[in-house]
C-alpha cells in the first residue's frame, strides 16, 4: 500500500490541477461571451489586437509557408522519381499544405509570437497589480483586456491559414519546377486530381479552432500568474507548452472527426 501512495498522490494532484484549469477556462470563456453580448468590448481595441496578431505575423507566416511548400515538394520529388508519375507531386503538396502544414505551422507562429506575448503582458500586469487597479477604477479586465484578444485571434488565424495555404502551394509549385522539372500545368493537374472542396473548409475550420484555443489559453495563464518576474517567466513557459500540446491534440482529433 505505501508503494501505491506516491503515484496516487501524484495522480490526485494532477487531476485536481487539471480540473481547476478546466473550471477557470470555462468561467473565463463565459465572462468573455457575456462581455461581448453586453457590448462592453470596443471595436478599436479589437482592431488594435487584430493588427498585432494578424498583420505583424504576416512575414513569419509567409516564411514558414514557403519553407513548408518547398520542403514538401523537394522530399516528394525525391520519393517519386522513377516510380510514380511526377504530376502526383502536385496532389501531395496540395494535400500536405492545405490539410496539415498550413494550419499547424501558422498555429506555431501564432503561439510563439502572439500567445507568449499575451501571457507575458497579462502576467506582468497581474503581478504589478495593474489588473487590480482596473477593478478599482470600475473597469472589467475581461472586457478591456481578454475579449479583444480572443476576438482578434478567432478572426485573424483563419485568414493567416488561408494565406499560408496559397503561399505554400505557390512555393511548392516553384520548387517542383526547379528540382524535378515538373511544369506548372502538370503540378496543377495533380493538385486537382484528388482535390475535395471540403479540404479548404477543413483547413479553415482547423484555423478557427486554433484561433480560439491559443488566445484563451494564453489569457487564462496570464490572469493566474503569481510570483513576480520569475513567475511571469515560468507561467509564459507553461503557457507555450500547454498551447503546443493543445494544438497538436486538436490536430490529431480533426481527421477522425471531420475527414471520415
Amino acid at each position: 500500500m505505501p508503494l501505491l501512495a506516491v503515484p496516487l498522490r501524484v495522480l490526485t494532484r494532477a487531476g485536481t490541477r487539471a480540473a481547476a484549469h478546466a473550471g477557470q477556462l470555462f468561467l473565463l470563456t463565459v465572462a468573455i461571451v457575456r462581455a461581448l453580448l453586453s457590448g462592453q468590448v470596443r471595436m478599436k481595441h479589437v482592431l488594435a489586437q487584430a493588427h498585432e496578431a494578424g498583420v505583424r505575423s504576416l512575414p513569419l507566416v509567409c516564411l514558414t509557408a514557403v519553407l513548408s511548400g518547398v520542403v514538401t515538394s523537394q522530399q516528394g520529388g525525391y520519393q517519386f522519381t522513377g516510380s510514380i508519375p511526377l504530376y502526383i507531386l502536385g496532389s501531395v503538396v496540395a494535400s500536405s499544405v492545405i490539410l496539415e502544414l498550413g494550419p499547424v505551422m501558422t498555429a506555431f507562429v501564432v503561439i510563439g509570437r502572439v500567445g507568449a506575448r499575451i501571457t507575458a503582458e497579462l502576467g506582468t500586469m497581474k503581478v504589478s497589480e495593474q489588473i487590480d487597479a482596473l477593478y478599482s477604477l470600475g473597469r472589467d479586465p475581461v472586457a478591456f483586456l481578454a475579449a479583444p484578444r480572443l476576438v482578434a485571434g478567432v478572426v485573424t488565424v483563419p485568414a493567416l491559414v488561408a494565406l499560408a495555404n496559397v503561399v505554400g502551394l505557390l512555393a511548392g509549385l516553384l520548387a517542383a519546377q526547379a528540382t524535378v522539372g515538373l511544369g506548372g500545368e502538370s503540378f496543377l493537374y495533380g493538385a486537382r486530381l484528388f482535390w475535395h472542396r471540403w479540404d479548404l473548409v477543413y483547413s479553415l475550420v482547423k484555423g478557427l479552432a486554433f484561433g480560439f484555443v491559443i488566445p484563451i489559453l494564453s489569457l487564462h495563464m496570464g490572469f493566474r500568474t503569481q510570483g513576480g518576474a520569475e513567475g511571469v517567466g515560468r507561467t509564459t513557459t507553461e503557457a507555450v507548452v500547454f498551447m503546443i500540446i493543445s494544438v497538436l491534440t486538436i490536430d490529431a482529433l480533426f481527421p477522425p472527426l471531420f475527414l471520415n
